[in-house]
């Protein structure tokens, strides 16, 4: 997709973080932006600071739970029965869970599944007719880095975002010459509310996953995902850092991987003798 001007967005995850400054930077360009998220009244808020910024813009909000399959296909069954002519889908929306597989709850591991996984993949599938028939179009699915590593205390989550690259990039293959990118985003470490949802009674269980040398404005993060779209790039590492690191994962033996991975395993196994398990998993949508 070569120019976002005027082009009609839907950005889920959009009530904070990654996807609200998607809106926030895209406003200006486009015509239309659909917002999907949970929460109804984050969604009403940012409306209305894009309208009163932007006076020709159309903010249209769609309250969605993504980790419930049925308001995700009312959410396609209602694009369809209006008539959007979609020329932008960002997957944005995640979740993730820091701590032991072991100790997980597992409804937060299936909702993670269920929004990482399953409803970006219908997404794309219900709504990729409409932007091939309005083609130009383009799908930016948002990864992480941590798609380039089994990460302990991760696991799930990195695993849903290894899907989300390789998904990605077999679906940019199959559209080649359609008109419709595919663009995968895998941003390092960003500070958003989706970092404080992910950890367990609101701290981190061991280590970071990555280094804070490596952390990203959410600005940029947008910014070079937005410049990665207009020029149908299939993958971003947003931040110079963050693609030095990308890269020397790439290249590192897997031996040498799993020396730091265990490494990692060490620092997240409890000093005390007292079980880690009573874990109450808040979150929200990001």
């Amino acid at each position: 997709m070569k120019d976002l001007l005027a082009c009609t967005a839907l950005i889920t995850g959009a009530s904070s973080g990654i996807g609200a400054e998607f809106a926030r930077q895209l406003a200006p360009l486009a015509a239309q932006l659909i917002l999907v998220a949970r929460r109804e009244d984050r969604l009403e808020e940012l409306a209305e600071e894009l309208r009163h910024a932007n006076p020709t813009l159309r903010v249209t909000v769609r309250p969605t739970d993504l980790t419930n399959m049925s308001d995700t296909q009312l959410l396609c069954d209602w694009m369809e029965t209006e008539g959007f002519e979609l020329d932008l889908l960002i997957n944005n929306a995640g979740l993730g869970d820091h701590g032991p597989f072991e100790t997980a709850d597992w409804s937060r591991v299936d909702e993670m599944l269920q929004v990482n996984v399953v409803s970006l993949t219908y997404l794309c599938h219900r709504l990729l007719p409409t932007l091939r028939h309005h083609r130009p179009g383009a799908i930016l699915n948002v990864s992480s880095m941590a798609c380039l590593l089994p990460i302990p205390g991760l696991g799930v989550y990195a695993a849903t975002k290894s899907y989300v690259s390789s998904f990605s990039e077999a679906l940019r293959a199959e559209l080649a010459g359609t008109g419709v990118g595919v663009t995968h985003l895998c941003p390092g470490p960003v500070e958003t509310e989706f970092a404080q949802s992910a950890r367990r009674n609101g701290h981190r269980v061991g280590g970071n996953a990555t280094p804070d040398a490596l952390e990203v404005s959410v600005q940029q993060v947008v910014r070079e995902g937005l410049q990665a779209i207009a020029n149908n790039r299939p993958r971003v590492f947003p931040g110079a850092l963050v693609k030095l690191a990308a890269v020397a994962i790439a290249l590192a033996p897997l031996f040498i991987l799993r020396f730091f991975l265990n490494r990692r395993v060490q620092a997240m196994r409890p000093h005390a003798e007292s079980p880690s398990c009573d874990f109450d998993p808040e979150y929200d949508l990001p």
